[in-house]
């Protein structure tokens, strides 16, 4: 059975927009574009939620098959409330995460050319991209010009 890398987060869960294990499936399918700069390919374990996201792998290096908790959050706070200062004071999400950035919602559109319709949310990290790509009921929290943190931890057996 997997368990997390660090403890459990005792949180509000309404401030999360997407909260899944997911599977790294490629990485760097089109060839190694930029140095410091790695595109991974991944999906959630039942393969509902695909994903293309940009990572700086010189800090945090992912590979194919390994599994990560990914969390979108409006806020860091483990209260749910604003974040006004970096880095927060006090607990946060930050101290429960290994890689996290801070981006901006800048498109929303629907999928429509697979058997089921699909939500395709563009989220831009400071030019590192994020494609989520999911059921609509999933990523119902997405709104254009959002700003969100993306937290990833490595999942350890």
């Amino acid at each position: 059975m997997l368990q997390p890398h660090r403890g459990s987060l005792p949180l509000k869960m309404d401030a999360f927009h997407f909260d899944e294990i997911v599977k790294v499936t490629k990485v760097d399918a089109d060839g190694k574009k930029y140095d410091k700069v790695s595109r991974i390919e991944a999906e959630s374990n039942g393969g509902e939620t695909s994903m293309q996201l940009d990572i700086n792998s010189e800090l945090y290096p992912m590979k194919r098959k390994e599994l990560y908790r990914m969390v979108i959050s409006t806020t860091l706070n483990m209260d749910g409330s604003a974040v006004t200062s970096y880095p927060p004071e006090g607990k946060s999400l930050a101290d429960k995460f290994e890689y996290i950035v801070h981006g901006l919602v800048y498109k929303v559109s629907m999928d429509a050319s697979g058997p089921a319709k699909k939500v395709v949310v563009y989220v831009s990290f400071g030019g590192l991209q994020l494609m989520l790509k999911s059921d609509p009921l999933k990523v119902h929290k997405f709104k254009l010009d959002q700003k969100l943190f993306l937290l990833l931890r490595k999942m350890v057996k």
